[in-house]
């Protein structure tokens, strides 16, 4: 069932999801604002949980959301395809890791991590 949520205050299948919406529509930014802004780029996090909420996810036709994941994921992989190397290596800080100041290119390998962390959830 992909509208069951496995305990209260966790995330169905579908609200998943749309959070794999919400981080590809984030992303997508980050990745051309990483570019062409000030470095090292700040990276800030979103209200990931008020946006799954706002978005209503829960009630979203499936073929709607899957559709709307896959456009942004064409989207992300022709950006990243046309970054120039040199590019890759621009420094981005991270707010919410601890990790210090990171490249774009560490972003993009952190954005594809954290989509398979959250598919291998999707199909459990």
């Amino acid at each position: 069932e992909l509208r069951k949520q496995p305990a209260p205050g966790k995330w169905s299948r579908k609200q998943l999801l749309g959070h794999l919406v919400d981080s590809a529509i984030n992303n997508l930014k980050r990745f051309t604002d990483a570019q062409i802004q000030e470095q090292p780029y700040t990276v800030i996090s979103y209200k990931q949980n008020e946006l799954v909420a706002l978005n209503n996810y829960q009630e979203l036709p499936l073929a709607h959301l899957l559709q709307l994941w896959q456009s942004l994921n064409r989207q992300i992989i022709y950006v990243c395809r046309l970054i120039p190397e040199q590019k890759l290596m621009h420094p981005v800080d991270p707010q919410y890791e601890k990790t210090g100041t990171q490249t774009l290119a560490w972003l993009i390998c952190d954005y594809v991590a954290h989509m398979q962390h959250h598919v291998k959830q999707m199909l459990i």
